[in-house]
C-alpha cells in the first residue's frame, strides 16, 4: 500500500470506486507489488489458492431421507444461475448499481421464490451456478444446505470458483461461491476440476479474484447405468485467450469424463456464449461493462468455440430448434425492467433427450414460470432418456 498515491486513494474514496480492480491495477505497476505477489500466492494468507483437481464438497438434505425414487424413464434435468440468491437487486460488482451486501430477510426471500420455482418443475437433477456458502454478502447463509432443506433434492455436490477469507472491496469481506450439483439420487465421485485464470490479469488481481472450475459428480440412478454429471460456469470476459482456453479443457475434461461413449455423460451451466449462428453479438442495451477488459457483451468471433460442443452431444435445444425461434430460448439480461435478450445457458448429453422437451422457464406465458425477478438468467430445462 505505500506505492499508492495518498491523493489518489482518497479520490477513489471519495468516489467509492475504492474497489480491488482500483487498487489492483494501482498497485501493478510497481516493483514492490510485483515482488509482494510471490509471498501472497505461496503463504496464500486469504486461503484463495485452490488445487488444480481436488475433491468436492459433499452435501446431504437435513430431512429424514426420503426412499431414492427408482427410475421410470426420462430425468427432468434443470441448470439454473441463481445469482446469488440476490434476485433484481443492483450490485456494484455486477456494474449496475452501488449495492454490496444484503440483509438476511432479503437473501431468506429470494432463496424461498427460488425454492417455490424448483419445486413447481421437480427436477431429478438441478445444476445451479452463482451460489454463496456463508458469504458475508449473502448474510453468511449457506444458499446449497438451504435449498436442500426447502426441495425435493436430496444430495448435492459443491465446488468454489471464488473462495476468499477476506475481499478488500468495499467491505464485501468473506466470500465463497461456486457451482452446484443436486439430485434426487445418491451422489458420488465428486470432483472439482480447475479452468484457466483470466492471463491478462496482474498476479494480485489473479490471486483475489475467480477460479473457475468444472464440477463433476456421479449420479448413481437405480436400475440404469451411472450417470457422470458436469457443471460449469465459463468467465464472462474475453478479451485474451483465456475463455478460449477455458472452452478447450472443458472440452478435454469432457472427453475424460465420457470415455468414448461409453460413460453416460450430461453437462451444463452458464456458458457465458451465445449458441453458432446466433443473429446477435454484440450491442445489447442492458450491458454494464465500461472496461474495455471487462467487456462481457460482445460475442464476436466467440460463437465457433461452441461448434465442438454440438458437434460431439446432443443438446437440449437442437441448434436448429433455436434459430427457428431464439427469443423462446433467451435466458439472460442484466435489466430487471426489459425482458430476457440473449441465450448463455445449455443443457448437453452424449445420450438422448425426450423430443421437445427442451424448455427455457422465461415467464407464466412462456414456460410456466414467472423468473425474471428471480435472477439475472432463466433456467433452461430438458427430459434426459437413460
Amino acid at each position: 500500500m505505500s506505492q499508492l498515491d495518498r491523493e489518489q486513494k482518497r479520490e477513489l474514496i471519495q468516489k467509492g470506486r475504492f474497489s480491488l480492480m482500483a487498487v489492483a491495477k494501482t498497485l501493478g505497476r510497481s516493483k514492490l507489488a510485483r515482488l509482494a505477489v510471490i509471498p501472497l500466492w505461496s503463504l496464500d494468507p486469504f486461503g484463495a489458492n485452490l488445487p488444480t483437481r481436488q475433491p468436492a464438497k459433499l452435501y446431504r438434505s437435513s430431512r429424514r431421507a426420503a426412499l431414492v425414487p427408482d427410475y421410470s424413464g426420462g430425468l427432468k434435468v434443470m441448470s439454473w444461475n441463481i445469482k446469488y440468491g440476490g434476485g433484481r437487486i443492483d450490485f456494484f460488482y455486477d456494474g449496475h448499481g452501488d449495492r454490496v451486501l444484503m440483509y438476511e430477510h432479503e437473501v431468506l426471500h429470494h432463496l424461498q421464490r427460488l425454492a417455490h420455482a424448483i419445486n413447481k418443475v421437480e427436477p431429478d437433477v438441478l445444476m445451479i451456478q452463482e451460489i454463496d456458502l456463508r458469504s458475508r454478502r449473502s448474510s453468511m447463509i449457506d444458499q446449497l444446505q438451504w435449498l436442500l432443506d426447502h426441495t425435493s433434492l436430496s444430495f448435492a455436490a459443491f465446488a468454489s470458483q471464488w473462495k476468499i477469507g477476506w475481499l478488500p472491496s468495499r467491505g464485501l469481506g468473506a466470500v465463497d461461491t461456486g457451482i452446484a450439483i443436486l439430485s434426487r439420487y445418491p451422489i458420488d465421485q465428486q470432483e472439482r476440476w480447475a479452468l484457466p485464470l483470466i492471463d491478462e490479469q496482474d498476479g494480485l488481481t489473479q490471486y483475489f479474484f475467480l477460479r473457475r472450475c468444472l464440477l463433476t459428480a456421479r449420479i448413481n440412478v437405480p436400475g440404469v447405468e451411472p450417470l457422470q454429471c458436469a457443471c460449469v460456469h465459463t468467465s464472462a470476459f474475453a478479451s485474451g485467450n483465456t475463455k478460449r482456453w477455458q472452452f478447450d479443457a472443458l472440452g478435454r475434461y469432457l472427453d475424460e469424463l465420457g470415455d468414448g461413449g461409453e460413460q453416460a455423460l450430461l453437462f451444463g451451466g452458464d456458458f457465458n456464449i451465445p449458441p453458432p449462428g446466433a443473429s446477435r453479438l454484440h450491442g445489447f442495451d442492458d450491458s454494464a461493462a465500461v472496461e474495455e477488459s471487462f467487456q462481457a457483451n460482445d460475442f464476436r468471433g466467440q460463437t465457433r468455440w461452441l461448434e465442438p460442443l454440438y458437434e460431439k452431444y446432443n443438446p437440449a435445444v437442437p441448434l436448429e430448434d433455436y434459430l427457428a425461434n431464439e427469443g423462446a430460448y433467451f435466458s439472460h439480461t442484466t435489466d430487471a425492467n426489459g425482458f430476457w435478450n440473449r441465450k448463455l445457458d445449455y443443457l448437453f448429453t452424449n445420450r438422448a433427450w425426450r423430443a421437445g422437451s427442451g424448455l427455457t422457464f422465461q415467464s407464466a406465458e412462456n414456460g410456466g414460470i414467472e423468473t425474471m425477478p428471480l435472477s439475472d438468467h432463466a433456467p433452461v430445462f430438458g427430459v434426459l432418456e437413460l
